[in-house]
């Protein structure tokens, strides 16, 4: 998605060789116009899918899988990380690592928000070791779900997640494909290609 990935460059800022921080349009501050052109490129690329539902993990997923869900007209379901005095119902639960924070959280998903025979696209704004996807991926499949597909904002190829869930099967769809930080600059997986 060639606007996202102009944006990354003229915005994102590269810390060290793991990181990006796209905190002026994706999450922290939101860029309302490229959330809906996000969000019209993932239902463009799950239309054929039969998405039901769309399940992310609070918070920065959250406006990638609204506008997604705007535009297949279903509804959105997110993963809390810290447990609701006020969700006093039954859950799903799993356990989630985040690699940014560098921390461990039991995610959950009240049972009556996702139920049996879904079809769930998951959807979220990084992609680094898989471990949110995947964390999302057992929920959806505690519930007697499928997930139909994964959609990613941002893709660090250079980590293993992407990988690991193509491998399990699942297909994946990243708007943004970074294959390296060098030199404090983003390379996309497409211009390594060319090389």
């Amino acid at each position: 998605m060639e606007l996202l990935k102009r944006r990354i460059r003229e915005e994102g800022h590269v810390l060290g060789d793991k990181v990006l921080k796209v905190d002026s349009f994706l999450n922290h501050q939101i860029d309302p116009v490229l959330m809906m052109e996000i969000g019209e490129e993932f239902a463009r690329r799950f239309a054929e899918a039969g998405v039901t539902k769309i399940l992310t993990i609070e918070s920065s997923g959250i406006a990638a899988a609204l506008t997604a869900a705007l535009k297949l007209n279903v509804k959105v379901v997110f993963a809390r990380k810290k447990k609701s005095a006020l969700m006093n119902e039954e859950v799903y639960m799993t356990k989630v690592h985040s690699f940014t924070k560098n921390e461990t959280n039991e995610v959950t998903v009240l049972k009556k928000f996702l139920g049996a025979n879904e079809k769930v696209l998951i959807i979220d704004d990084f992609l680094a070791n898989g471990e949110a996807a995947m964390g999302l991926a057992h929920l959806v499949e505690q519930a007697g779900s499928e997930v139909v597909g994964i959609g990613i904002v941002i893709e660090k190829a250079f980590q293993n997640g992407g990988k690991r869930l193509r491998e399990h099967g699942f297909k994946v769809e990243s708007l943004a494909r970074i294959a390296a930080f060098a030199d404090g600059q983003v390379q996309f997986v497409e211009e390594c290609v060319q090389a």
